[in-house]
């Protein structure tokens, strides 16, 4: 059987640091399932593991598109799937490790996906939102896919777009194709770790000082490097949380400070969405770090939790 090992979790959980650890203890690779640490220049912001950091371990997907790029989860698959393929094929571990549970589930499923999005396409539904509102759109939507219709908001412009791309393009409803993906067994069977703490306070602390350690290290001045080279403001890399707050501070919208208070805001709200999105996955097996607990016991954890993996199925 494949040996795959997905860590997943909030922002700031520690992933990284247990899949390096668990790659040298298991002759691994780490693929990363982040939807930002894809891009090239944007590591500050991303927490993209550092070369110290990695000690070694080789890490795949990381730098892989410019950030005036779109990556859309298909894109993601497309690029991920070869490079976990050719771990296999030689005889190592791969070690799935990110926060981005959309990405990670889709690698693990290995189905198709709806098409990209037409550019053209997209920016007339846009420009049509723009001059009439979304509640016609929704209305076209109800027509053809009452049940997507039914989960949106008419205020969720971005969703009714999308599902509407979906349908224009490839005459299936996004109801329809989201059914038959659920319909395709997985392509692999990995072990599933997911690490999360007790007092969710913890979690939050960590994360308050994560962002204040990405301003000491020189945020501000990546955001710079970006304009500088041509980025625009309005770049979909630029929106990301931790991106978007300090690049109004330099536009003086905000000061430094608020910025960081609502990076801060903003990452606890993301890391909520992600331990909800993670919960749902029947199979992983948590790791509840306790504050202060020393790094080597999470990894003893870890590592018995895929020993009796590893007697089950590897």
């Amino acid at each position: 059987m494949d040996r795959i090992l997905c860590i997943a979790g909030p922002t700031a959980s520690g992933k990284t640091e247990l899949a390096v650890a668990l790659a040298l203890a298991l002759n691994g690779e780490v693929v990363s399932c982040d939807s930002m640490q894809v891009y090239r220049r944007m590591d500050i912001g991303t927490a993209k593991p550092t070369l110290e950091e990695r000690r070694g371990v080789p890490h795949h997907m990381l730098d892989v598109a410019e950030p005036s790029e779109s990556m859309s989860v298909g894109k993601f698959v497309d690029l991920a799937a070869p490079v976990v393929e050719d771990i296999l094929a030689r005889g190592k571990t791969a070690i799935l490790a990110g926060g981005t549970g959309l990405y990670m589930d889709a690698l693990i499923r290995g189905n198709g996906f709806a098409p990209d999005p037409d550019p053209a396409l997209r920016r007339m539904l846009q420009e049509r939102a723009r001059q009439e509102g979304t509640e016609p759109l929704l209305e076209e939507l109800r027509a053809v896919d009452p049940e997507a219709a039914s989960r949106l908001h008419p205020a969720d412009e971005k969703r009714i777009i999308r599902a509407l791309e979906v349908y224009r393009q490839t005459g299936k409803t996004l109801t329809q194709h989201n059914l038959e993906t659920r319909q395709v067994p997985p392509r692999y069977r990995p072990c599933w770790l997911g690490l999360d703490f007790p007092d969710r306070g913890e979690l939050y602390r960590r994360i308050d000082l994560r962002v204040e350690d990405m301003l000491r290290r020189g945020l501000l001045d990546e955001i710079r490097g970006l304009l500088a080279q041509g980025l625009s403001p309005g770049a979909t890399a630029l929106q990301a949380i931790g991106y978007k707050e300090f690049l109004a501070a330099l536009e003086g919208q905000c000061t430094v400070q608020e910025a960081v208070e609502a990076v801060q805001k903003a990452s606890r709200h993301y890391a909520k969405r992600q331990l909800t999105w993670f919960r749902r996955n029947e199979d992983m097996e948590w790791i509840f770090r306790q504050p202060g607990q020393d790094f080597s016991q999470i990894f003893e954890q870890a590592v018995a939790k895929i020993h009796f993996f590893d007697t089950a199925g590897w």
